[in-house]
């Protein structure tokens, strides 16, 4: 299950320096599961006999299962910015679900788990609890992404119009540079606001608003760090802000420092290629940062 070498922005800040203190894993699911499932991610760390550090992420529009000891749980979209304590020695196995594809697994609107974690057991079960035994007990990430696999594909719901519908049109969002406001998203999807509104609070948790906004910060973040002499008012101009003004505000609003600060801190955080034995983060999210953690913004 290799990586697809994807690099749109993952919301994990500071990349660079991150990696000389945790590495990741991607795969991709079956095929049949490919409406529901983004990818499966790993997240792996050992800080014994170093101070423990403190990992910055924000959030995706997606709901992640995580398999962690001790703190296995499922995790909605994060609306602020996290921040893990990394400490001592730890991995987290996900599985990202695409923005609309845990309503069908979940049966109700996906805003209750808004900003929060609830138990495996609550959505799945006691089988729930099986499968998260089953992934801690495995080394090879391979491994669990096949067992991952067997567990979602085992109670795969049928397949749900509206959800992939809302897939597109967040995936539509993602790719689209030129919309900035949720009229853009109106004109080109084809659907009325209210309807569109009430559709991302059933199947993705957070509005349209929020969507767009993250996922140009995501973009700003990562040109800042890949390009030390980027100008910060064609950056505005590009992510659709009326003025650098604005756009220094909304970013350190979310990411905690001014742009300027930023890209002279993270320097190049995607890297063409990761460092040996790693792989640039498509799948690092805030199940990550959820453990000992605190949630600004």
């Amino acid at each position: 299950m290799p990586d697809r070498g994807l690099r749109h922005p993952s919301g994990v800040l500071d990349l660079r320096a991150g990696l000389d203190w945790w590495d990741t894993w991607r795969g991709q699911p079956a095929a049949a599961l490919a409406e529901v499932v983004e990818h499966y991610w790993r997240v792996r760390w050992d800080t014994r006999g170093r101070e423990p550090y403190a990992q910055q992420t924000l959030s995706n529009a997606s709901v992640h299962l995580c398999a962690e000891r001790g703190n296995s749980r499922i995790q909605g979209v994060v609306t602020g910015r996290f921040t893990r304590l990394l400490s001592g020695r730890g991995r987290v196995f996900g599985i990202k679900f695409r923005p609309a594809g845990f309503r069908p697994f979940l049966g109700s609107p996906v805003a209750v788990l808004t900003d929060r974690t609830i138990p495996v057991r609550a959505v799945f079960g006691r089988e729930g609890d099986a499968y998260v035994r089953r992934v801690l007990a495995l080394d090879a990430d391979e491994s669990m992404a096949l067992a991952a696999d067997a567990f979602l594909l085992e109670r795969l719901p049928p397949l749900d119009p509206t959800a992939s519908e809302v897939n597109r049109i967040v995936a539509l969002i993602v790719s689209e540079r030129a919309i900035t406001r949720v009229d853009h998203v109106v004109e080109r999807a084809g659907v009325g606001k209210r309807t569109l509104q009430r559709l991302f609070h059933e199947y993705v948790g957070v509005s349209p608003k929020w969507v767009i906004r993250r996922y140009r910060l995501h973009e700003a973040a990562q040109r800042l760090a890949e390009d030390p002499g980027l100008g910060l008012a064609d950056l505005a101009l590009d992510l659709g802000y009326s003025d650098q003004a604005h756009f220094a505000r909304d970013f350190r609003s979310v990411v905690g420092r001014p742009p300027a600060a930023y890209m002279r801190a993270a320097a190049v955080t995607y890297p063409a290629s990761a460092p040996p034995g790693r792989r640039a983060p498509g799948g690092t999210s805030s199940c990550a940062a959820a453990d000992g953690r605190s949630r600004e913004g």
